[in-house]
C-alpha cells in the first residue's frame, strides 16, 4: 500500500505496530506546511493519506492523487480534511475515535481540580513567601471546593465525555450531560450522568466542560449568550477545540465575574503566539485562566492506540474488508 504521511515522521516510526500491512507499505514522509503540489509530488500514486489531526487535506490535493482511496486522521478530529470533496470522489475518511478518551478525560479532571484549588495564584503565593497568609484566608472564608461539592455539566457526550463522567463518579460529583440525541435511560444509568437541555445545564452547573467536535454548528457556539446563561461564579473547561469558543466573549465573562475561572487545553489559532487575544488580557483576568498546551490527548498510550487503529484500517483497505470509524460512509458517491 502506498501511503503519504503528512505529519511528524518520528511518530510514524515510533508508534507503528508490527503488523503485516506496515511491513509491506511504502511511505512518503512530508511534514506539515508544504504546498499541494509538493505533497502530490512526494507520492503521486498514493492510495492512502495519513494526516496529523491539524494538517489541512484539501480537495485540490485529492484531485492530484488519482489512486487515493482513504484519508485517515491521526487523531479524533477530522475538520481539516475536506470531507465533502472526499465523498464526491468516493474516498473514505476515517479517524481514530476513542484513541485518547482516557487521556483527555484525565486532562479535563486536572483542569477542574486546578481551578477549584486556584493553583495559579496559590503557586505564586508560596513562591513569594505568602503561604500561611493565603492558607489562613481560605480557612476564614471557607471558599475552597471539592469536586464532590459540584454539579458538572458535560456539553457533548461521546467517548471522552463518557470517560470523564466515569472519572467524576469516583470523586462523587453530580454529573449532567447534553447532546443532540439523548441516551436511553439504561445508558444514562451506566454512564453516571443525567440529561439536561443545554440552557438548563448552563444555568444549573458549577462546572461546564466541552466535549464536542468542530462543525459548522459548533464553531463559535460559546459566545456572549452562552456565557451569560452560565451560573454566576461557575467554571469553564475546554479540552476539545479552541474554535468552539469566542475568545472575546470568554474574556468578558471572566473580567465581569460571570465565570470564576477557565481551564483551557486548547485555543483557537494554534500554534499559539504571544499576541493571542487571551494572552493579552489584564493580569487579573490571566490569573483566572489555567492554560495547558493542548497536551490532553498526546500521551504515548494514546498514540499507540491511534496508530493501531490506522494500520488496522490500512490492512482492511488492502484486503477489501469494511473500514472502521469511517465518518463519510453514507455520503460517498
Amino acid at each position: 500500500m502506498k501511503i503519504l504521511h503528512i505529519g511528524k515522521a518520528e511518530n510514524m516510526e515510533r508508534y507503528t505496530p508490527d503488523v503485516p500491512a506496515a511491513k509491506t507499505a511504502r511511505v512518503a514522509e512530508m511534514p506539515m506546511g508544504h504546498t499541494v503540489q509538493e505533497y502530490a509530488a512526494a507520492m503521486p500514486d498514493a492510495e492512502v493519506i495519513v494526516a496529523d489531526a491539524i494538517a489541512e487535506v484539501p480537495g485540490e490535493l485529492m484531485e492530484k492523487l488519482p489512486q487515493l482511496k482513504m484519508v485517515h486522521s491521526e487523531g479524533v478530529a477530522f475538520n481539516r480534511i475536506d470531507v465533502a470533496a472526499a465523498s464526491a470522489r468516493g474516498i473514505s475518511v476515517c479517524n481514530c475515535a476513542g484513541m485518547n478518551a482516557s487521556a483527555v478525560a484525565e486532562q479535563t479532571i486536572l483542569l477542574m481540580e486546578g481551578m477549584l484549588k486556584n493553583v495559579i495564584v496559590n503557586d505564586r503565593a508560596v513562591r513569594e513567601g505568602r503561604q500561611i497568609t493565603v492558607k489562613e484566608n481560605y480557612m476564614a472564608q471557607g471558599s475552597l471546593k471539592e469536586l464532590a461539592d459540584c454539579r458538572v455539566g458535560l456539553v457533548g457526550f461521546g467517548d471522552i465525555g463518557k470517560c470523564t463522567a466515569r472519572l467524576l463518579a469516583a470523586y462523587g460529583a453530580e454529573v449532567y450531560y447534553y447532546k443532540r440525541h439523548r441516551l436511553a435511560p439504561e445508558e444514562e444509568l451506566a454512564a453516571n450522568a443525567m440529561y439536561l437541555p443545554l440552557d438548563e445545564l448552563l444555568e444549573l452547573c458549577d462546572i461546564v466542560s466541552l466535549h464536542l467536535p468542530v462543525t459548522e454548528e459548533t464553531t463559535g457556539m460559546c459566545d456572549h449568550t452562552f456565557f451569560e446563561k452560565m451560573r454566576p461564579g461557575s467554571y469553564f473547561v475546554n479540552t476539545s477545540r479552541g474554535e468552539l469558543v469566542d475568545d472575546e466573549a470568554l474574556a468578558e465573562a471572566l473580567a465581569g465575574g460571570r465565570l470564576a475561572m477557565a481551564g483551557l487545553d486548547t485555543l483557537d489559532q494554534e500554534p499559539v503566539q504571544k499576541d493571542h487575544p487571551l494572552l493579552r488580557q489584564p493580569q487579573e483576568v490571566l490569573d483566572r485562566i489555567l492554560f495547558t498546551p493542548h497536551i490532553g490527548g498526546i500521551t504515548a498510550s494514546s498514540f499507540r492506540r491511534g496508530y493501531a487503529m490506522i494500520w488496522d484500517n490500512i490492512g482492511r483497505l488492502e484486503e477489501g474488508r469494511p473500514l472502521l470509524r469511517e465518518v463519510n460512509r453514507d455520503a460517498k458517491a
